[in-house]
């Protein structure tokens, strides 16, 4: 049964926002005591969280879908509804959020860092904080918008200062467990460690982590192997370490060679350049394992490595080993830029922004963009003439109407505000009438109900259309 998971795909649904209620007080003797509902609460946000005591990402494994609650809707009395609860999902230090395209979206490390993945929808507004001088008493709230929706990537990069790589059943499990308190599992058989194993070592004053990384082989940049699934672990370390199997068994390898392999495959996967090597010639306490070190060890050092015999048997010259990694940690951290507060950065809204753009799509149709625009027409209720009445309003009082009278729209060209795949179309009425003024019974507008000549017009067009294309299919050129 898999215990270790490392990436996942998690499908993360904020909550949507509640609606706004539509009420007006009634008691004796007060038939009409003005409009009293509440608004709606806040949807509730997705949230990542490093926790320390969280090692894989095998929840999300087995359920990859994860939703917070809604907020609840607005009711009569001036009750406003319940805001949703956050859902705050754990994950392990060293944590990548991607989206599908592979971009980073942030990169967590260090306990308590958060990630928002999804934000929670706006509660929609009551009809009582809709009322103003001019409109009384509102006959419509305003919808509660949707959460956001988002498919991430996980990936777990695992934090370590310390990464024992090399060919499998080289040691690295028997070499971590003596250095560390780990207990990982050691068999004679290749791919025994199928995952990170992570381990303490204390050096003197000096503590740091190691991880014994899955047996690397040659292609394990392109997916050979297991390599490629756990490269990615050795991305965070300070200190690469090459464990050579000084006593193998199979006579086309030698320790020289397998150090050039495993240098090209880190070459290949990139980013690793600058780590500092240390080589260790493991399983020197078989004779033929000494004799064989002493040989390749002037070999070694030419090439700038520092080299270290050790055996995790006999436990020799793991001392020497400790320490002199201690000695590398601790100038990888010193080399590291001090850690700043995070700065406050404001970006204020320049003063030629309206807030929204109106692009010309094709002639006689365009589409409107921005934050505010797109967030009214979600909340809008179109099943509510007095609801549309209020949406044009804010629209004109924007400088949408403006704007699209520069772009060149004219009477009856169609009009789409939001992007291809949730726009809401309008036929373009440049001369209606705006104000509260207009208004008839609650959830009525008397500008619905007025003739729209361009409307007709694109109806009377489309008709002809559909008429011209049912003679042509019903033509047969053999009559």
């Amino acid at each position: 049964m898999t215990t270790f998971v490392d990436r996942v795909e998690l499908h993360a649904a904020a909550g949507n926002g509640g609606h706004g209620c539509a009420s007006v007080h009634r008691e004796k003797f007060k038939p009409l005591g003005g409009p009293d509902g509440g608004n709606g609460g806040r949807g509730g946000d997705v949230i990542f969280v490093v926790d320390p005591d969280v090692t894989t990402l095998l929840d999300y494994h087995h359920s990859p879908h994860r939703k917070a609650t809604n907020g609840r809707p607005g009711e009569g009395g001036h009750r406003s509804g319940q805001d949703g609860t956050d859902l705050v999902l754990p994950v392990p230090d060293g944590t990548v959020v991607l989206n599908k395209r592979g971009e980073v979206l942030a990169d967590m490390v260090g306990a308590g860092t958060t990630f928002i993945a999804g934000r929670g929808g706006r509660g929609g507004l009551g009809n009582a904080a809709l009322a103003s001088a001019r409109r009384k008493a509102p006959g419509f709230a305003l919808l509660g918008e949707p959460g956001e929706e988002r498919d991430v990537v996980l990936e777990l990069k695992t934090v370590a200062d310390v990464a024992l790589v090399g060919y499998p059943s080289a040691g690295k499990s028997s070499l971590i467990s003596v250095l560390s308190a780990a207990k990982p599992k050691i068999a004679d058989y290749p791919f025994t460690t199928l995952v990170p194993n992570l381990g303490v070592v204390t050096a003197g004053s000096s503590v740091y982590t190691i991880a014994d990384v899955p047996g690397l082989i040659p292609g394990a940049s392109e997916g050979k192997g297991l390599g490629l699934e756990f490269l990615r672990h050795v991305e965070r370390c300070s200190v690469l370490v090459h464990v050579l199997d000084c006593a193998t068994l199979e006579t086309d390898r030698d320790p020289v060679s397998d150090l050039d392999v495993i240098e090209a495959e880190l070459a290949r996967y990139g980013g690793l350049e600058d780590r500092p090597r240390v080589v260790v010639l493991n399983k020197t306490d078989i004779p033929e394992g000494k004799d064989l070190a002493d040989i390749i060890r002037p070999d070694l050092e030419e090439r700038g490595f520092p080299v270290f015999e050790v055996s995790a048997v006999s436990r020799q010259g793991l001392k020497e080993l400790s320490y002199a990694l201690a000695g590398l940690v601790d100038q990888a951290r010193a080399a590291r830029p001090a850690q700043e507060s995070t700065r406050v950065v404001i970006r204020p809204k320049a003063v030629d922004d309206a807030g929204f753009t109106v692009t010309r799509i094709e002639e006689g149709f365009f589409r409107v963009r921005g934050e505010k625009p797109e967030r009214w027409v979600r909340q809008t209720d179109f099943n509510n003439d007095e609801a549309v009445g209020y949406l044009a309003d804010r629209l004109a009082r924007l400088g949408v109407e403006e704007e699209l009278l520069k772009a060149g729209a004219r009477e009856g060209d169609g009009v789409a505000i939001g992007d291809e795949d949730n726009a809401v179309v309008f036929d373009w009425e440049p001369t209606m009438v705006t104000g509260a003024e207009m208004l008839g019974r609650r959830g009525e507008d008397h500008r619905m109900d007025a003739p729209r000549p361009a409307a007709q017009r694109r109806r009377d067009r489309e008709a002809e259309r559909d008429e011209a294309l049912g003679e042509y299919e019903d033509f047969d050129p053999f009559d």
